[in-house]
């Protein structure tokens, strides 16, 4: 047993040094090279590939274990003041979505689906205007295709902010949907067989839904990607911070979820109104309860794959809605330069602009170049006019005009394809939209043959980045790791113990 574990031990050091040759470069996971001492290796024995003849390892793949692929995100953001999904909207939502271009996700953003009146903001949340959105959204979405459509909305008083969409079946185990979904209630085999024959031509399919008072956010996937990615840990969570700093008049609902080894956090807000000095500072304020509060807890119904816990922890971010951000600018000027387009002059009085620089609270947050007009306030639905200048109509609001509606990022592996505003009457505000491309991470498998030698625990702790928790860093793993996992597992090894 001890000259065992003494012929052991050189033969493990060789192993490891000979794979970190082989195998130098960078880590998919950003954990830099394993570096000697990581491998509890000493720097004293050189040694050459002929030394490995005594530790036969074939067939080991070269590839990298991981790979990215391009994924096509539209966002959108729409504040609807109030008014029900009817009549020829329709027509808007088709020409908002851009479906010409079609994304591979689409995440949509609503305030004020319902009147920020008083029985609204205290009262018990109805869920019928949210389900009336999602129906007139999932319509337009996969009616453009010619399929049908059945609402995925089974019950939307929601108990609790996990959900659980129906999985869909895959060729491989790992596809095994573990997520969450919009319902709240368990999926009866009878249901999701329903489902999944209705669906059938479908191209979009509901991922998570979420209301909060007038806030909504709405998440849609092609359901051909669904088979080719695992999707995973889809959770969201509700900020209210509106009156009293605790009403639902304002706030945020986000929505958390894995794709493949790429994490998204998704924020649909609404936060304070109102142009006079000091206004955004209690938007500046509300922001940065959004970023403490949001979380996204663990659950016994969670995979083994750690997630995000915070909005900050994620990989790649958006922040999207109304956002209320106004011009430091008098109304007449600011109306002189809209008349000449001159939207790089305006936006040099832009209130978001300067929370992005240095010690605003969304420093470091990018944003596309907005090359179209203010979105807010236009005089009433089914008007061209911005709301007051002079000569004002009476009992019409003051209103300087203000890019109030936004869509920011965060994250590396984003690039920007499109930034515009729709044309819709449909309410004072006009609708906006991004269209992103983004990169997930896809994990390879790792096919090793006739592998005879005992494992190596390596000892490796991944550098801390900022904005990640620590949860994230333990959980990224290295090709030696899964190497050793594979040996604990194969016949061969099992022999040799």
């Amino acid at each position: 047993m001890d000259n065992q574990d003494q012929n052991q031990k050189p033969r493990s050091k060789r192993f490891g040094k000979w794979f970190k040759r082989k195998h130098r470069r960078p880590d998919p996971y950003h954990l830099g090279e394993v570096s000697v001492s990581d491998l509890n290796v000493g720097d004293e024995d050189e040694i050459d590939d002929d030394d490995m003849d005594d530790v036969y390892v074939g067939s080991i793949s070269t590839d990298p274990c991981t790979s990215t692929n391009e994924f096509k995100i539209f966002v959108g953001s729409w504040n609807v003041a109030g008014r029900s999904p009817v009549g020829s909207l329709a027509v808007d939502l088709d020409e908002w979505l851009n479906l010409k271009d079609a994304a591979d996700m689409y995440v949509l953003g609503f305030q004020e689906i319902v009147p920020l009146k008083t029985r609204n903001v205290i009262g018990a949340e109805d869920p019928t205007e949210a389900t009336n959105w999602n129906l007139l959204i999932g319509k337009t979405l996969n009616n453009k295709y010619g399929c049908p459509w059945l609402t995925p909305i089974l019950n939307q008083n929601i108990s609790s902010d996990n959900y659980q969409y129906a999985s869909i079946n895959t060729d491989s185990e790992k596809r095994k949907s573990s997520v969450s979904s919009h319902t709240g209630i368990p999926l009866t085999d009878w249901v999701r067989a329903e489902q999944e024959k209705s669906f059938g031509g479908s191209k979009y399919k509901l991922m998570a839904s979420k209301k909060m008072v007038g806030v909504f956010i709405s998440v849609w996937m092609k359901k051909e990607l669904l088979r080719k990615y695992c999707v995973s840990n889809v959770k969201v969570s509700s900020v209210a911070c509106g009156i009293m700093g605790y009403l639902g008049n304002k706030g945020s609902v986000s929505v958390s979820m894995s794709i493949e080894g790429t994490s998204f956090c998704f924020i649909a807000a609404h936060l304070a109104s109102g142009e006079k000095k000091g206004d955004e500072g209690r938007r500046n304020h509300q922001v940065s309860e959004i970023f403490r509060r949001t979380c996204f807890p663990r659950s016994s119904k969670d995979d083994d794959n750690p997630h995000p816990l915070t909005i900050l922890g994620h990989d790649q971010i958006f922040w999207f809605g109304d956002l209320n951000y106004r011009l430091y600018l008098e109304d007449n000027l600011a109306r002189h330069l809209i008349k000449k387009h001159d939207w790089r002059a305006l936006q040099n009085f832009d209130q978001l602009r300067r929370e992005q620089e240095e010690g605003g609270v969304f420093q470091g947050w990018r944003e596309g170049n907005i090359e179209f007009a203010p979105t807010y306030k236009y005089s009433s639905s089914n008007c061209n006019r911005y709301s007051g200048g002079a000569p004002s109509r009476t009992g019409e609001k003051q209103r300087t005009p203000a890019w109030c509606d936004r869509i920011l990022w965060y994250g590396k592996g984003v690039k920007q394809l499109s930034y515009f505003r729709s044309e819709s009457k449909f309410s004072d505000h006009r609708p906006v939209s991004a269209l992103f491309s983004t990169q997930v991470e896809v994990v390879k498998s790792i096919n090793l043959k006739g592998v005879a030698i005992h494992p190596i625990l390596p000892n490796i702790v991944p550098p801390k980045h900022t904005g990640q928790t620590e949860t994230d860093e333990v959980a990224k793993s290295t090709l030696l790791s899964l190497i050793v996992k594979d040996m604990e597992l194969s016949p061969t090894h099992k022999k040799s113990l």
